[in-house]
């Protein structure tokens, strides 16, 4: 009697889909970010994980359960619920009064600044217009002082015609006119002649009035020295 041969195709199947299934679970894991799948630790059961996997799947978590009594909650946590559920403190009537006096003076400041502002400004201006004073004033002078040495050089060429006609005269025709001549036109003229051209005629002068004229030219000269004096 002849045995027959065991047939294993039946049973080579199954193992390659298994082998299948499982390599295609390995894929998914593996394309997948971790979490989405909810896969549990390991030592953790399968019910354990489910809300996670239910999670990722698009259903709402099931409510969580109430802290039970003794467990730590984390310190910044509680004082942030704390803080979230304490009403604000109330403002008392002396920091009202603060308050209201710090807003007075933060005005009376502001008001202060802008007045000095203004002021600054007012300055600014005056002392541009004193600038622009002061340099009218300076070419005033500068034009004056011009015009009174035009008026001296004028005034000593005048004099000078004087000095050279009396420098010119005899010494006793002139002493006749300084004898008579007016004190300060006499001092101007003796002043600008050289010494030599005016010792001979007040030689020949009288001699009081030619002390008169020493005296008095000898006064012009040292008040002209010493201004200050």
């Amino acid at each position: 009697m002849t045995i027959a041969a065991p047939r294993l195709l039946p049973a080579t199947t199954v193992v390659i889909a298994a082998l299948l299934g499982m390599k295609g679970l390995e894929l998914v894991r593996a394309a997948t970010p971790a979490g989405a799948l909810g896969t549990a630790p390991a030592g953790v059961s399968r019910d354990a994980a489910g809300p996670a996997t239910e999670n990722a799947s698009g259903k709402p978590p099931p409510p969580q359960a109430p802290t039970p009594p003794g467990t730590q909650v984390p310190a910044a946590q509680a004082a942030s619920a704390s803080l979230a559920a304490a009403p604000p403190p109330p403002v008392s009537d002396s920091e009202r009064a603060l308050l209201v006096e710090l807003r007075q003076r933060r005005q009376e400041l502001d008001a202060r600044e802008q007045a000095i502002a203004a002021r600054e400004t007012v300055l600014v201006a005056a002392q541009r217009k004193i600038d622009q004073r002061v340099t009218e004033l300076q070419t005033l002078q500068q034009r004056l002082e011009a015009l009174e040495a035009a008026r001296k050089q004028r005034q000593d060429a005048s004099w000078q015609g004087l000095v050279r006609l009396y420098s010119d005269m005899k010494p006793r025709d002139a002493a006749k006119i300084w004898d008579d001549l007016e004190i300060q036109v006499l001092l101007e003229v003796v002043d600008r002649m050289t010494e030599r051209k005016a010792a001979p005629i007040l030689a020949a002068m009288q001699p009081d009035r030619a002390r008169e004229i020493t005296a008095k030219l000898a006064e012009l000269r040292l008040k002209r020295d010493n201004p200050g004096g």
